[in-house]
């Protein structure tokens, strides 16, 4: 049994199904923005548009990406580079905040954005899931886009990284000056420097 949204027709009665991977990613990667508003850290871009405009520009995109996996192969292109971006902003987590190393090697988030260790546990498994959707994906269903778009997002890893930073510095700032219900958890920590 599948979602209605990973099977709905596409264009020309072509079935959705085609894409259901990079369906799970957006919607994962999406899952992975309201968990930090809905935990109180805020979400990317909310320190600069606010949490009404970033929640706003992050429902665009991610149904952008759901139409976009509805149509045909043209939009193989849009899709490769969404899924790789994704796995980048995964990357940059991953990268760019305290971990440690599970009995498998992985590196598992001890902390990330002010969540805290005792949501990590939850935090983590969302961040693997959309990383694995979206490296399944490419793999499997943007097959006539070139190999190099997704492998060119992870160029931008080094620059989201600094973004998470800068941007969580402008979070905890803005917390302690306009506390709300959106950054909650922030407002427990000492202003940003």
């Amino acid at each position: 049994m599948t979602a209605s949204w990973l099977t709905r027709s596409g264009a020309a009665g072509q079935p959705a199904e085609r894409r259901p991977l990079t369906r799970l990613t957006v919607v994962s990667l999406a899952g992975h923005v309201v968990f930090e508003l809905g935990a109180g850290v805020g979400m990317p871009l909310a320190s600069v548009i606010g949490p009404y405009g970033a929640a706003g520009f992050w429902t665009l995109v991610t149904g952008g990406v759901l139409a976009a996996s509805a149509r045909d192969e043209s939009a193989d292109k849009l899709l490769a580079a969404a899924n790789g971006f994704g796995i980048a902003a995964i990357s940059a987590h991953l990268l760019g905040w305290p971990t440690r190393r599970t009995r498998t090697g992985l590196p598992w988030l001890s902390d990330c954005e002010g969540l805290g260790p005792e949501l990590m546990p939850f935090y983590n498994p969302i961040l693997y899931f959309s990383g694995a959707t979206g490296l399944l994906a490419i793999l499997r269903e943007n097959r006539t886009a070139r190999w190099y778009l997704p492998m060119a997002m992870l160029g931008l890893v080094p620059g989201l990284i600094a973004f998470q930073h800068w941007e969580h510095r402008r979070l905890r700032r803005q917390a302690q000056a306009r506390p709300a219900w959106w950054n909650r958890r922030l407002q427990r920590v000492a202003p940003a420097p």
